[in-house]
């Protein structure tokens, strides 16, 4: 939920054909239905979820349009292939993060932070309103009160980024915004386990934000750049903690 929080979604409940999509975009994500797989008729969704048939039509059709499944007459309703999938659709999104953590998932969404957020931090130096400067800094002073609470202060680091990516001014880059909300989620799901880890993260943050504020965008996109090194290895240390094997050294 956190996830559509930082997305501003509609605080309106989704209705039943939404939920029952979001139970099976779940299990699809999390591998219960496997690639290429049939999943079950309309007449057993429709009694596993205590809904009418046409409330599972719809369910299916949403996920037909994300590119989960494939709906043939005749054939049954089947997984599709993952490459096949709408990764940056919202909902896909946010499944990813109500299952098991898949590392090489994890790795390429680094990836894509490593590429938007040193630059995002270099254009809010260069293009943040004052205010929008205020609401970076009030993020990075909830993060300091908040790192004893592991959930207090998940939120306020990922109001940080947020912050920081509506502060660059740039519509595509905030279009994207979803992609680095799941990265940030995930990987602070792995490496700040122990609310004593969060302190560690607190002085990478102060150090972006100061280079932000004082309109450094040089030095604004290399303290990003260290603070997401300093993620990687951490999550590569928690990675390798969860497959029984040595971390790698930095």
């Amino acid at each position: 939920m956190l996830y559509y929080d930082l997305k501003d979604a509609s605080g309106v409940a989704p209705g039943l054909a939404t939920q029952v999509s979001r139970e099976l975009g779940r299990r699809i994500v999390g591998g219960y239905y496997k690639e290429d797989a049939l999943i079950e008729d309309e007449s057993k969704l429709s009694q596993r979820f205590g809904v009418s048939k046409s409330v599972i039509r719809e369910g299916v059709k949403l996920l037909v349009s994300k590119g989960l499944l494939d709906v043939k007459r005749g054939s049954g309703t089947r997984v599709r292939r993952r490459a096949s999938w709408a990764l940056l659709d919202d909902d896909v999104l946010a499944w990813h993060l109500s299952v098991d953590p898949k590392p090489a998932f994890l790795r390429q969404l680094l990836d894509i932070r490593r590429m938007m957020e040193p630059r995002a931090a270099a254009w809010a130096a260069l293009n943040g309103t004052d205010e929008q400067l205020t609401e970076i800094e009030q993020a990075q002073v909830r993060m300091e009160e908040d790192s004893r609470s592991i959930e207090d202060f998940v939120v306020a680091d990922a109001l940080f980024h947020r912050a920081i990516l509506r502060a660059a001014n740039n519509e595509l880059l905030q279009a994207m915004e979803g992609v680095i909300f799941s990265a940030l989620l995930s990987s602070i799901r792995l490496t700040n386990r122990d609310p004593r880890e969060n302190a560690h993260s607190i002085p990478f943050h102060r150090k972006v934000l100061d280079a932000i504020k004082t309109r450094d965008a040089d030095l604004a996109e290399l303290m990003m750049n260290d603070h997401l090194n300093d993620t990687g290895q951490r999550l590569e240390a928690a990675l390798s903690e969860l497959q029984g094997v040595a971390a790698p050294r930095p």
